[in-house]
């Protein structure tokens, strides 16, 4: 997530069929799955997934066994993730549009909770309120959870970057708030994206992540795009 200028809500609202095709080609090594999966089982686990976009993230929870209650606020996206997973009984992929500040989830039914690339974006939407606003965000993901369940938090290192560095002070500052106040562990991945060429790897990634950074693509005639990302945690303190 980055993309200065860039009007996000615009995007999820209007362009999730482009947006479901550029994150198609992220992760092209498959490194997030495991990552996840080191942090806490996901087989038969009762997973809460905030902010799920279009369902990539989803499908991959689905894969390793999970059974996954999804939010999204975004209606366009909302209804691509459901293509993707209607051949699921709701038993096993519930997609609920709702937003992260309200999620209409019973208390403590979860083993992991997850906001996968949602939360930072409160960051700059809320820029006078932004801890608040995160934090009551963590506190409905809390809610869901048992006592001793997992909270994940999946937000971007840099997309175009080689190393794991925030794109902005802005997200340092959260990051750091996160680690700190949050008392979250992080590990940081690699989540490159792969096109067939530099041509459409511009063409996918530009509207999202605005002009300049496609032209920098070409530039640098990347195909496979670098992407860290950062995916931090905690447990919930038994008898919560």
């Amino acid at each position: 997530m980055s993309g200065a200028g860039v009007d996000f809500h615009r995007i999820y609202e209007r362009h999730a069929g482009e947006y479901d095709a550029m994150v198609a080609a992220e992760d092209c090594d498959g490194n997030l799955l495991p990552a996840l999966q080191g942090i806490a089982p996901l087989a038969g686990a009762a997973v809460l997934e905030v902010g799920a976009g279009t369902g990539r993230v989803t499908r991959l929870l689905l894969d390793a066994g999970a059974r996954v209650v999804a939010s999204e606020p975004a209606l366009a996206m909302l209804a691509v993730a459901r293509r993707h997973t209607a051949h699921l009984p709701a038993a096993r992929c519930a997609l609920l549009g709702a937003d992260a500040l309200a999620l209409p989830v019973r208390a403590g039914w979860a083993d992991v909770a997850i906001a996968g690339w949602a939360l930072g974006h409160l960051r700059s939407w809320h820029p006078g309120a932004w801890r608040e606003t995160i934090a009551r965000g963590l506190t409905e993901m809390d809610r869901a959870l048992r006592p001793g369940g997992t909270l994940i938090v999946i937000e971007t290192l840099g997309t175009g970057e080689e190393r794991p560095l925030p794109p902005s002070p802005e997200l340092a500052e959260y990051y750091a708030w996160l680690e700190g106040e949050q008392e979250m562990e992080r590990l940081a991945i690699r989540t490159d994206y792969r096109f067939p060429d530099p041509g459409a790897a511009a063409r996918a990634t530009g509207f999202f992540f605005g002009g300049e950074f496609a032209a920098r693509v070409q530039r640098e005639g990347w195909s496979r795009i670098p992407e860290c990302t950062g995916l931090w945690w905690r447990r919930t303190v038994v008898g919560h």
